[in-house]
């Protein structure tokens, strides 16, 4: 157990580097690029570098200081992002939001402020456990690393001549994609956190409890850009016996005919990496929408893994022990994995075999979300945060499938086997992609 101490400066420097994190993702955006809108469904970026201080504000100083605002017309600007479930799109224009100078001294205020406050601030008790500022302040913290990684994405989508270019991406070693299917014997799946943990989770990661999970059988890789292409060159964007009626209508609607990433030219294949085109490559794992992987399954005569299957699956051993993580115990390092912001792209879902899990299932964690055919619902003794009642509750509507594991760009205290991601079924734009089951 650390001490207060080394507890108090590990999570102002956890705090210090995710600010240094999101200011340098901003520095990609090309500066007339930062009122466009990369995805349609979206605010403009320049909501985005405002929000991320005025969350801080709006928990942190209201909540935790009940400091007197100093500009309340941006801390509700700046306060809510668009979860695109309606299918309606934002209709403002750059004119509607403040210039660039007025949001860059608001940003800079915030942190003054906060500074200054979180210096005398009791983070850490005695025991070692977070007090009611350090919960605000872990909260505020993976909020603002989870928008590094959904803006990642967001940035993805903008035009390459609208980015600060860096270098293109660089292709990691790797063998042939051999893809099969691990048997993984009927167990215990431990989901959760048990409350008074000194590990910080979100308010949807509790309560700790067990689940019995039936024998199953699971892919050894993610699925692969070259396994998809066989799916769409056989037609499965046209064959409507694959398709829930719900996600027929919106492949129709919008024209759905291959994933979000992949760019066709002729007869050729290319992939859309954050800072050039290149030739698909077939080796990574393909990003697609959950509607397109529970096609996809229909298609290969499998489905897609349960939360609790992927759980079993990732952490579980045949000794019945669950890991923390697949590898066993040691914190996320290179070897293990693509994550914590280790590439911009993808790497081959077999460059890490350091990274297997007990019964042998390769990149688990990182490297791309994984779709689950569960819904995201409450667990057994779920309790909202009471300063944010709305952060998962607001989406146990039956619209939203539970996504495991992590992508290239998922920050490493995420990584964590107890982190629950989700989203709608229709959204192509997020780094995640899926493996297959047999029941």
């Amino acid at each position: 157990m650390q001490s207060d101490l080394s507890a108090r400066q590990n999570i102002l420097s956890r705090l210090a580097d995710a600010r240094v994190r999101t200011d340098a993702l901003f520095k990609v955006v090309n500066p007339q690029a930062v009122y466009d809108r990369p995805i349609p469904e979206r605010h403009r970026i320049v909501f985005y570098l405002g929000h991320l201080e005025a969350f801080d504000w709006n928990l942190l100083g209201h909540y935790g200081f009940e400091l007197k605002p100093f500009q309340s017309g941006f801390d509700n600007l700046f306060a809510f992002g668009i979860d695109p479930v309606d299918g309606g799109l934002p209709t403002d224009q750059p004119s509607d939001w403040p210039s660039l100078a007025e949001v860059h001294e608001y940003n800079q205020r915030v942190r003054q402020e906060l500074d200054r406050h979180l210096e005398g601030a009791t983070l850490v008790d005695a025991r070692g456990s977070f007090s009611l500022a350090g919960v605000y302040l872990n909260v505020a913290i993976e909020h603002r690393l989870m928008h590094a990684e959904t803006l990642a994405y967001m940035l993805h989508q903008l035009p390459l001549d609208r980015k600060v270019h860096e270098a293109p991406p660089s292709v990691l070693p790797a063998s042939r994609v051999g893809q099969k299917m691990v048997e993984i014997p009927a167990g215990t799946a431990h989901l959760g956190l048990p409350r008074g943990s000194e590990v910080f989770g979100w308010d949807n990661e509790f309560e700790a409890h067990s689940v019995e999970v039936p024998a199953f059988s699971i892919g050894e890789y993610k699925v692969t850009n070259g396994e998809f292409l066989k799916f769409v060159r056989e037609g499965g964007y046209t064959d409507r016996g694959l398709w829930s009626q719900e996600d027929w209508e919106w492949v129709e609607r919008e024209g759905i005919r291959q994933p979000r990433f992949w760019i066709k030219r002729g007869d050729d294949w290319f992939y859309q990496a954050m800072f050039a085109e290149v030739p698909l490559p077939l080796d990574w794992p393909v990003y697609v929408s959950h509607a397109e992987a529970a096609a996809y399954a229909r298609w290969a005569g499998k489905q897609l893994p349960t939360e609790e299957q992927f759980h079993r699956a990732a952490y579980g051993s045949p000794e019945g022990a669950e890991r923390l993580y697949p590898w066993g115990g040691d914190a996320p390092e290179d070897q293990y994995g693509t994550f914590d912001f280790a590439r911009w792209d993808p790497s081959s879902v077999n460059a890490h075999p350091a990274g297997r899990s007990a019964f042998g299932v390769a990149d688990l964690i990182g490297n791309g979300w994984e779709w689950t055919s569960t819904l995201f619902q409450p667990f057994p003794g779920f309790e909202p945060f009471p300063f944010y009642r709305g952060y998962s509750a607001n989406f146990f509507d039956g619209k939203h499938y539970v996504m495991k594991g992590g992508s290239a760009r998922t920050a490493a205290c995420m990584l964590r086997r107890s982190f629950r991601n989700w989203f709608q079924p229709h959204y192509q734009y997020v780094y995640s992609g899926f493996r297959l089951v047999n029941n």
